[in-house]
C-alpha cells in the first residue's frame, strides 16, 4: 500500500539565525485537509569519529546549556553557508580536539530528529591524527576523552553517554572500524 504524500502549498521563514532557519509550511493532505508544519531548516552537520593511533576513539566532554550538564560526544558542527560537509568535518575536528586528520572517510548519514528538522548529519571516520592545537569558539570548552570501543559501549549502556547524535553515529561506525 502506497502512503499518501503531503502537498506543500507555501513556505515562509519565521526566524533566521546563523545556525538554523525556523520555517512554516502550509500543506494539504491527500484527503484535501490543510494544515501548517513548523520545522528547523539547516545546511546539515558533520560528526567525526576520530580513531587514535592506539585504536581508541576520541570523544570530547563539554557542558550542554539546555540539559544543564556535561555531555560526552563526538566532535560535530553545523555546515555553514558556502562550506561543505567534508570541510566542516575537518574544521570541527581541529577546533574541538586540536587534531588534524590524515585520512577522512564518510561512513554514513542520518537525520537527528526527522519530525522537527530537515538536517542531515554526515558521519566521518578520521584516521592518522596529529595534534596541532585547537582553537574552540568562545562559547566552547572541551575535555578530550579517549575511549576503547568496549568502554564507549559501556558508557552508552550506563547512560553516561546520552547524546543521541553520538549514539547514532557510533552505531553507524562501530562495525566499520577495527579498534
Amino acid at each position: 500500500m502506497a502512503l499518501g504524500i503531503w502537498k506543500k502549498l507555501s513556505e515562509s521563514v519565521v526566524h533566521k539565525n546563523p545556525w538554523w532557519t525556523y520555517k512554516r509550511d502550509e500543506f494539504e493532505l491527500p484527503s484535501g485537509k490543510r494544515g501548517e508544519y513548523y520545522y528547523s531548516h539547516t545546511n546539515g552537520s558533520s560528526m567525526v569519529i576520530p580513531i587514535m593511533n592506539d585504536g581508541k576513539v576520541l570523544m570530547v566532554k563539554q557542558h550542554r546549556y539546555l540539559a544543564g550538564k556535561e555531555s560526552i560526544e563526538f566532535p560535530c558542527g553545523s555546515v555553514k553557508d558556502g562550506s561543505s560537509y567534508e570541510e566542516t568535518a575537518w574544521l570541527e575536528l581541529s577546533e574541538e580536539t586540536g587534531y588534524s586528520v590524515g585520512r577522512l572517510f564518510m561512513a554514513g548519514e542520518f537525520n537527528p530528529y526527522n519530525g522537527i528538522t530537515d538536517e542531515m548529519c554526515h558521519v566521518y571516520i578520521a584516521r592518522e591524527l596529529q595534534f596541532v592545537g585547537g582553537t574552540p569558539d568562545e562559547t566552547e570548552e572541551f575535555e578530550l576523552i579517549p575511549l576503547a570501543a568496549a568502554e564507549l559501549d559501556r558508557r552508552i549502556q550506563s547512560g553516561e553517554i546520552w547524546d543521541g547524535m553520538s549514539i547514532a553515529a557510533w552505531h553507524i561506525v562501530k562495525t566499520k572500524i577495527d579498534t
